[in-house]
């Protein structure tokens, strides 16, 4: 391994950065710095595809992480190596609460550890918190934006299929009954990053928050109201992911 080049994301500190916006999926990154200022494709290695651009001035990078979350903690692991503090995650998720439209923008303030990962860096009983000022800086946006939008815990999850074929699985009633749970306390969403995300940057003292655009609302589909508004749109979250790096790089600037 080059001391000068991180090993997975093909980046050295030439290339580092203050700020990050980290999608999941590496087809969403060009888009995503299609709102920078002087957007330039840097380099692609395995998941992890990277745009450099600008915000008022300040250097931005745009990468993506890949799913789950042990792709996700190296993606952080290896950014912060090369100076970055400060990461809004933008992702996809699906309701859980009856009122999370699909299109709306939901803000995470928490997220469920029902992953691996993060416990190879915090026993469990350790919340997976998100950073107060970014989750604020997410909030301000989407109230900016007029977007509607929803802000609380989620759920970050290892299996895709868990969540959607919860009955093929062997723990079936485990994963049943959890779910239940979690929709009683209030969970909004299901993902699958933001709890790798969160404690990572609680261990490598890092700000981290994670705006997601909802995709569908399965809750509301086992109920028999419609989904013919499926949106695959993913705008609104990335547009809030953007204005809210720009307040915080302007309350940066002012400390």
């Amino acid at each position: 391994m080059n001391d000068n080049l991180q090993y997975h994301i093909n980046l050295s500190e030439k290339d580092g950065a203050r700020y990050a916006i980290i999608p999941g999926d590496p087809g969403r990154v060009e888009k995503i710095a299609s709102y920078l200022d002087n957007p330039k494709h840097i380099t692609c290695n395995r998941e992890y595809n990277t745009y450099e651009g600008y915000i008022d001035g300040e250097k931005i990078l745009v990468i993506s992480t890949g799913i789950g979350g042990p792709s996700t903690a190296i993606c952080v692991e290896e950014l912060a190596k090369i100076g970055v503090d400060t990461f809004i995650r933008v992702g996809t998720c699906g309701g859980m609460q009856m009122n999370v439209n699909p299109g709306d923008v939901v803000i995470a303030s928490g997220a469920i550890r029902m992953e691996g990962t993060s416990r190879e860096y915090l026993p469990i009983e350790f919340p997976a918190v998100a950073d107060f000022e970014v989750t604020s800086a997410l909030v301000k946006a989407a109230k900016d934006l007029a977007y509607p939008h929803h802000i609380g815990v989620v759920q970050a999850k290892d299996s895709f299929y868990s969540q959607h074929s919860p009955d093929t699985m062997g723990v079936a009633d485990e994963l049943n009954s959890k779910w239940k749970a979690w929709i009683k306390g209030g969970c909004l969403a299901s993902e699958m990053e933001s709890a790798a995300l969160f404690i990572v940057s609680s261990v490598r003292r890092l700000r981290a928050g994670s705006v997601f655009h909802c995709v569908w609302n399965q809750e509301q589909a086992g109920c028999g109201m419609p989904q013919d508004n499926h949106v695959s749109d993913t705008t609104c979250a990335i547009k809030t992911a953007i204005e809210a790096m720009r307040i915080l790089i302007k309350e940066d600037k002012q400390k």
